[in-house]
């Protein structure tokens, strides 16, 4: 156990180093703020202030920790030791060279998206506007890398000091935003679909229509058996997690109360979890995503438990409060849509934190570095495909992270003109955790 000084105990200071030393390196710890405990303690100990108590090991702190509220942050970042951080500090004394604790507090918190922010057309937070994009550290778990060197730190002080070693593992995450292409479309949306492929002279895409209305062929985007062969192969902590949002101009699934609909859903949760891909105009509308949210109980007949925002749009705290407020347990939006790479800094899943109440909530965020609908222009094939997923998983590795890949169900069907994906999941699938 390690036990830790600092001035005042806050919200800020608790969450952060629970994060980091628990979470992340498995270490335990207790904070105080009474200076005779801790002198009087001969076990290993650190102190984090503007000021060490005498010789102890000490790191020297930034006011964002003992603050309240959104202030204006000045960042400076610049290199160590092969990697990037910000926050820096002065004192000779300090162990490191910057707060490695305010820095990642900045980051996990998502801090900078609740400041003002040219959002895009999507209304979401774009990647060209984070801090870890402009100063090319997104494709780092900065985070998790920190953690490591402070615990390198505290093992040449302390060479006995304990900790619980993670494992790297993998969880691949499937958005189905459309369970079926043809299928159980209904009459009308049939027909004009049909008329659709006819007008653009499509009569491939037309046939392949009518074989799967009149059954002799499966649906090209229902390639759930695909994924359960694999599950059966290697168990994964897989995620599926389906739209069942009622028809928009962003929602295009089969009605959620279809019975062939609700068979697919039973037969792949029989084998990985399932949850709710919440829909672009639940996101922020409690009554609708209740409304969601019990439409996926009443499926599975078991409490939801995993969810993702449709377009990965997290509207902060909103979004995150509404999820709590229903029990959800995790979410797996915290990523960019087009840009590969650690949006909230970390491979490690993470409480999220709310900067208005300043309080850790039991949302556990699980945030994916790569995802996939089909729309990657810059992975156009299985060598620069293979090339960037390796990469990620190679740098989780080291830090003992969780490597969370994105895919659309619709990325594995026929009608996708990229074929490779089918390899790139079964590479992924079949990656040894080590």
């Amino acid at each position: 156990m390690l036990l830790i000084h600092v001035q005042r105990i806050t919200p800020r200071v608790s969450y952060t180093f629970k994060q980091m030393c628990k979470r992340i390196l498995g270490l335990d710890i207790d904070l105080t703020s009474k200076i005779e405990p801790f002198i009087a303690h001969d076990g290993p100990k650190l102190s984090y202030g503007k000021q060490p108590l005498g010789k102890e090991l000490y790191f020297q702190s930034v006011d964002l920790l003992f603050e309240h509220g959104l202030n204006d942050v000045d960042i400076q970042v610049f290199d160590w030791e092969e990697t990037k951080c910000f926050f820096d500090v002065k004192h000779a004394d300090s162990a490191l060279p910057f707060d490695i604790f305010a820095a990642a507090f900045y980051l996990l918190t998502r801090y900078e998206e609740y400041l003002p922010h040219v959002k895009d057309n999507m209304g979401r937070f774009p990647a060209a506007e984070s801090i870890g994009y402009i100063h090319d550290f997104l494709q780092d778990p900065v985070i998790d890398i920190w953690a490591h060197k402070f615990k390198k730190v505290l093992l040449e002080k302390y060479p006995d000091l304990e900790f619980r070693e993670k494992k790297f593992t993998i969880i691949p995450v499937f958005s189905v935003a459309q369970t079926f292409v043809y299928k159980n479309k209904g009459v009308l949306r049939s027909i004009g679909g049909g008329i659709r492929d006819l007008w653009k002279l499509q009569f491939d895409k037309l046939t392949d229509r009518i074989k799967v209305l009149i059954g002799l062929k499966r649906d090209p985007y229902d390639i759930f058996d695909f994924i359960i062969q694999l599950q059966k192969k290697k168990k994964r902590k897989a995620k599926a997690l389906f739209g069942l949002g009622d028809y928009s101009k962003y929602e295009k699934n089969v009605g959620y109360n279809r019975p062939k609909h609700h068979a697919v859903i039973k037969h792949i949760a029989d084998y990985i979890d399932v949850g709710l891909k919440v829909s672009y105009e639940a996101i922020s509308d409690l009554s609708l995503l209740k409304k969601e949210k019990l439409r996926i109980e009443n499926i599975v007949n078991r409490r939801l438990q995993y969810s993702l925002c449709s377009f990965f749009k997290i509207k902060l705290p909103e979004a995150y409060r509404n999820f709590i407020e229903l029990e959800v347990g995790e979410d797996y939006s915290m990523g960019y849509p087009k840009q590969s790479g650690f949006r909230a800094g970390t491979c490690s899943p993470f409480m999220f934190y709310d900067l208005d109440y300043e309080v850790q909530t039991p949302l556990v965020v699980y945030s994916f570095c790569f995802a996939s609908q089909g729309d990657r222009e810059d992975i156009n094939d299985l060598m620069s495909a293979r090339k960037e997923i390796s990469t990620y998983i190679d740098k989780i590795k080291k830090v003992n992270g969780v490597f969370i890949p994105v895919f659309s169900n619709t990325l594995f069907s026929d009608l996708q003109n990229e074929p490779f994906w089918k390899s790139i999941l079964e590479f992924i699938w079949t990656t040894e955790d080590e």
